[in-house]
């Protein structure tokens, strides 16, 4: 009976453990995007900084030939600057909500994932590189996507993309997923990092927002991407 009860807390302890830690993340995000600035910049190094630690830590650990490593390593530092890139110039252009639209597409892609995933289960995703993965958990991200993502977009009034962007993008979010879960598996390890309790490491967090700023960024930057109302 103790092992029963033991089996069912450790579960829910740990789903209010990511809750928490979840909450603090957000509110520190939001936080920084709201006062954008040195806030924002400082947010960005700091977090910047750590992603690129353990993302090369990671391929230490891979035991790769020295040519792949070092692609791997260069490949980290390009994509730590591209979203970093990306993240500035939404929030420069975009303002505070188009940041948040931003933002809020990768966060609802890992939350409705996570719990539709759980909710439904069925086939999965990638079972040789993240067994844990599910086809009805993408679909619940990219429900979860495209519904905050027009939310927000409509607020933002972000233009020369559709309101339903969210969609694709959680898939692209969802890659960048299953990319680092790729590097993970190679280093035979679980996470990335300790840093955030529930969650694993910085790089654990940020492996599907990666590829989604890099994109905005480079939609804004050519100008695809706007929004009808000031910073």
């Amino acid at each position: 009976m103790a092992d029963g009860i033991a089996q069912i807390t450790a579960p829910r302890s740990n789903l209010m453990i990511r809750i928490l830690s979840a909450l603090v993340m957000v509110t520190v995000a939001v936080a920084a995007l709201w006062f954008g600035g040195w806030a924002f910049a400082a947010l960005v190094i700091i977090v910047g900084a750590a992603l690129a630690w353990e993302w090369s830590a990671l391929v230490r650990a891979m035991n790769l030939a020295p040519a792949p490593r070092l692609a791997l390593m260069a490949l980290g530092i390009l994509a730590t600057l591209g979203a970093a890139v990306g993240l500035a110039l939404t929030r420069a252009n975009l303002g505070f909500v188009g940041a948040l639209w931003l933002l809020g597409m990768v966060w609802a892609t890992d939350v409705g994932a996570y719990f539709a995933g759980r909710a439904f289960g069925g086939r999965k995703l990638a079972p040789t590189i993240s067994p844990s993965k599910t086809w009805s958990g993408l679909y619940g991200g990219m429900f979860a996507a495209l519904v905050v993502g027009a939310t927000l977009g409509d607020r933002a009034g972000i233009e020369g993309v559709p309101l339903w962007i969210g969609a694709p993008l959680a898939v692209l979010a969802q890659l960048g997923d299953l990319g680092q879960s790729a590097m993970k598996r190679r280093a035979g390890v679980k996470d990335s990092g300790t840093l955030i309790p529930g969650h694993g490491g910085v790089f654990d967090r940020l492996d599907g927002l990666i590829p989604v700023a890099i994109l905005i960024g480079a939609l804004v930057a050519a100008g695809v991407v706007s929004t009808r109302f000031a910073g």
